[in-house]
């Protein structure tokens, strides 16, 4: 059976083969996936589990691709996009929101209906989904801390409902979702003066402006905080800002990003954050450990 054929077939216009993953990634570099595809309903994610789990064929889940870096190779079997799920609703002091809705956007719906618990989390650039699945967080605030259940599927196309009491967790890391697809999760919120929260997340923006290199494709921080300590902190004091391999760069405003500041291929930045890394470890005896998730192969 020729797995190609049957998902465009099914998914028509929303399937794309051989796709440069420089276009869903927010490197904005990236080999070709064999298969893209934008599942929206339960039939679509039964359709390619099954499709899937029949021909043995590899299975990737991207929301908005802010924390991958794909190999120039491509990444092989089929990858799902997220994008098509982006509903929301407000009832009282509780969020719902599809796996592939912007972060951000709860977080500026929160602030607007005056329910606290979400808004340091903006400007973080990445879908629900996806932050539900790192636990992401910024400035002393977690996707968990007012996460409430997350509905989900299993790799059988079995449908799950999980209460975050199911779901052990801490920082940028959560057990038991690994078997699983996020397709939607419920925040409880508390209600909180609505100015108070507006000058909250503005001031969250401000800094993220001020401080991160927003100018220039990157994934965010590329290594978790080690234990007391920060990693951009390290980075800088084992003298590597500004340090460079062909199109990538330790950014000089913020030594916690890696940049594509100049046609970088995935290789450049793969080959930049291990030499962070050995330098990091060689420097300081400790060992950094990434925060963003490697797809496909890499060129030798």
């Amino acid at each position: 059976m020729d797995y190609k054929k049957e998902l465009s077939a099914y998914f028509g216009e929303n399937c794309l083969l051989n796709e440069p993953m420089a276009r869903h990634t927010t490197y904005r570099t990236g080999g070709p996936a064999e298969a893209y595809v934008y599942p929206k309903t339960t039939e679509d994610w039964s359709f390619v589990l099954k499709l899937a789990q029949t021909e043995n064929i590899p299975l990737h889940i991207i929301g908005f691709g802010s924390n991958i870096l794909v190999g120039g190779k491509g990444v092989g079997g089929i990858v799902c996009s997220t994008r098509h799920m982006d509903q929301t609703a407000v009832k009282g002091n509780r969020i719902t929101a599809e796996a592939g809705a912007a972060l951000d956007k709860i977080c500026e719906t929160a602030v607007s209906e005056g329910l606290a618990g979400m808004e340091k989390l903006s400007g973080i650039p990445g879908s629900v989904g996806g932050a539900v699945y790192m636990n992401a967080g910024a400035f002393g605030q977690e996707t968990f801390d007012c996460l409430e259940y997350v509905e989900a599927v299993d790799f059988d196309g079995r449908p799950a409902m999980l209460p975050k009491e199911q779901l052990p967790h801490g920082y940028r890391r959560v057990e038991g979702l690994k078997d699983y697809i996020v397709l939607s999760a419920g925040f409880l919120l508390e209600k909180k003066d609505f100015t108070v929260l507006t000058e909250a997340r503005n001031s969250v923006l401000h800094k993220r402006m001020e401080k991160q290199p927003l100018d220039f494709p990157s994934a965010g921080s590329v290594f978790k905080r080690p234990a007391g300590d920060y990693a951009s902190r390290l980075i800088d004091e084992a003298g590597l800002r500004g340090l460079s391999i062909g199109g990538a760069k330790v950014s000089e405003k913020h030594a916690g990003f890696i940049i594509n500041f100049n046609y970088a291929t995935p290789e450049d930045i793969k080959n930049l954050m291990d030499e962070v890394k050995r330098q990091v470890y060689e420097k300081t005896g400790i060992e950094l450990e990434p925060e963003q998730i490697l797809w496909g192969e890499f060129a030798d």
